[in-house]
């Protein structure tokens, strides 16, 4: 064999998928391809070329476009597979940001080569972003939790019992007592006034003595919590897990279908974030939270083998933090006294955004009145620094960085902290970058929900006008990369403690996390949560429906990847992490995971020319 026709096989040798295809195979691919230079600006193919051909690069790179959308960026060592997907693509170009030498071959003379592998003939006819929502598509229909694909109006009881709200206390549950339910909806107009509880009964009415004769409107609980026919059943769970709520009425459209309660969600499944929960409220002691807090874990890696995705375990997870962190508020202020003045206890980071995995570090504050005099500054310090060392002990350590309650800087004022976001946002410098990264992901745990909305409203009226916080906030969020290196292998860690592993939350996730918050502050967003902001920011000028949807699917298979190798620490009794070694993948898995990572450069690609970063 020519050395050069060597040099050329060898080179496609390495290159997924054709690292799968015998050797005797590849010798004739190498044998078949044409050379081209492209120089840079310069479209690919030549103009005039008619024949669909596959592009592999041997030097420089090249970018495809929709439009004057950017929809992907591939260097040395990647396969453009475009032409030969064109059929599933929109209308595209493709053009050379340097000079670029291309091996090439046209799909059809391809296909008939590698016809013996039904493998490599998908990966042609398809994009990377095409096959990595094949990848995430499957493993949605793989999952195989009772409580994903079971849904609220299948279970809720019905037809319903109702009530007026003034029927007597004794003749409510007298009515109850007949029909044998534990829950009684209250009715005026046509619409749900209320809904009242054995428990409502006993702790209302009963414990404190009042007549029987009294009107249920004075005991029943207002402000229904509900939930529709389509939900899930776990995300019914789950809005009874954040609204402590053990009763639940169901709609379809403006029609009540029936009441779903607790107990029907346990008949599905066994140990629940319900269950945690519930033993986390009725603790009486730190001690006995510690205690419950070691159950999480566990509980996570149930919801990963039971195929909860990432979106489901934050949630979950999340929902335990909080009732955590409220009990300790409860057993604090039981013991100091009701607050002087009204306040918010907020959180920060994956707690916010509901993106949590089993025992985080802490990201917290306290948003209080302006009210607030100089002596009620004790109160709130006594508060923030029992609540900080309760989360503490149960496994949330304390945040590195020290943003917390218990230090005085976010122990402020509703005017103070609205102060700081002004001058973040005004005067980008590092530091004011990095607390940004952390509190413009805020949500309130325990309190005044008015002090922070009333912030946020303030705060997303100027993120939009500002450009150079904006380009700012970009150019601080590209210092995270994903680890694709040369021949667009993967680059390992080397720190002496996690020796050639990924990082798959600060070179995965966290580039994901960070653009969507960009695009939330540039289209004055008000949503939290990384999923939800890149489905809101889809279609504006921010961000295409294409390009949302690939980051979508790109977090969605990182974030299942991670899981599940957090699911197999913690079944061997490690403290999971984030570091993944890539020989625990498969090799379609690699080529899936490159293909997520491939989406997150071009998406970075595309913030760094919108903001000019370079200028910056």
């Amino acid at each position: 064999m020519e050395i050069e026709l060597k040099e050329i096989r060898d080179f496609v040798a390495a290159i997924p998928p054709f690292d799968r295809l015998p050797e005797e195979v590849v010798t004739r691919l190498a044998g078949r391809l044409s050379i081209e230079y492209v120089r840079r600006g310069h479209p690919v193919p030549p103009d005039g070329e008619e024949i669909s051909r596959l592009y592999i690069i041997r030097r420089g790179a090249i970018a495809l476009y929709s439009k004057e959308s950017l929809m992907g960026m591939l260097g040395e060592g990647d396969v453009c597979t475009s032409f030969c997907a064109a059929q599933l693509m929109p209308e595209f170009t493709v053009k050379a940001t340097e000079d670029t030498l291309l091996y090439s071959i046209p799909c059809k003379e391809l296909a008939e080569l590698v016809s013996g592998d039904p493998s490599v003939l998908h990966f042609i006819r398809h994009s990377a972003a095409q096959r990595l929502k094949e990848a995430v598509s499957r493993i949605q229909e793989q999952s195989q939790s009772s409580l994903l694909h079971s849904y609220a109006g299948d279970y809720c009881k019905g037809p319903v019992v109702t009530a007026p709200p003034g029927i007597s206390i004794q003749d409510a549950a007298r009515l109850m007592t007949e029909k044998g339910i534990s829950s009684l909806l209250l009715m005026e107009e046509g619409k749900p006034a209320g809904i009242l509880t054995d428990r409502d009964i006993r702790t209302r009415c009963v414990a404190p003595g009042l007549p029987l004769e009294t009107p249920v409107e004075e005991i029943m609980t207002h402000g229904i919590i509900s939930a529709r026919t389509t939900d899930s059943l776990f995300d019914a769970l789950l809005t009874m897990t954040r609204k402590q709520v053990h009763h639940l009425p169901v709609f379809d459209e403006q029609e009540l279908r029936g009441i779903l309660t607790i107990t029907d969600i346990m008949r599905q499944e066994g140990m629940s974030t319900v269950h945690l929960t519930s033993t986390i409220r009725k603790a009486g002691s730190v001690e006995e939270l510690v205690e419950a807090s070691r159950m999480l874990p566990r509980l996570q890696m149930q919801l990963v083998n039971m195929g909860a995705d990432q979106e489901h375990v934050g949630k979950a997870v999340s929902a335990v933090t909080d009732a955590l962190t409220v009990r300790l508020i409860e057993l604090k202020e039981a013991e100091i006294g009701p607050p002087p003045v009204p306040y918010a206890w907020i959180c920060a980071g994956s707690q916010a955004r509901r993106e949590q995995t089993s025992h985080s570090d802490q990201d917290n504050g306290l948003i209080v009145s302006d009210e607030m005099q100089p002596e009620h500054e004790a109160w709130f310090e006594a508060l923030a620094r029992f609540v900080n060392d309760g989360l503490n002990a149960c496994g949330f350590v304390y945040c590195p960085g020290n943003v917390m309650a218990s230090n005085p800087e976010w122990r402020q004022t509703e005017t103070v902290w609205q102060d700081y976001f002004d001058r973040w946002i005004n005067q980008p410098e590092p530091k004011a970058l990095m607390l940004s990264s952390i509190f413009f992901d805020m949500r309130v745990v325990h309190g005044d929900r008015r002090l922070l909305s009333n912030l946020r409203g303030r705060i997303l009226e100027q993120t939009p006008k500002n450009q150079l916080f904006l380009g700012h906030m970009t150019r601080n969020a590209l210092t995270h990369r994903p680890p694709l290196g040369f021949f667009r292998d993967f680059v390992l860690v080397h720190d002496g403690q996690h020796d050639d592993t990924l990082d798959l939350k600060h070179s995965g996730l966290v580039p994901i996390i960070d653009m969507a918050r960009i695009y939330a502050l540039a289209e004055g967003l008000p949503e939290t949560s990384t999923l939800d902001r890149l489905q809101a920011a889809a279609g504006t000028p921010s961000l295409s429906q294409g390009g949302a949807a690939n980051l979508q699917d790109a977090f969605e298979f990182i974030s299942r990847l991670r899981l599940e190798h957090q699911a197999r620490q913690i079944a061997a009794g490690e403290a999971p992490d984030n570091f993944m070694a890539p020989a625990q993948l498969s090799k379609l898995e690699r080529e899936h995971l490159k293909d997520a990572f491939k989406v997150v450069q071009t998406m970075q690609a595309t913030l760094e020319l919108r903001y000019q970063t370079d200028r910056i």
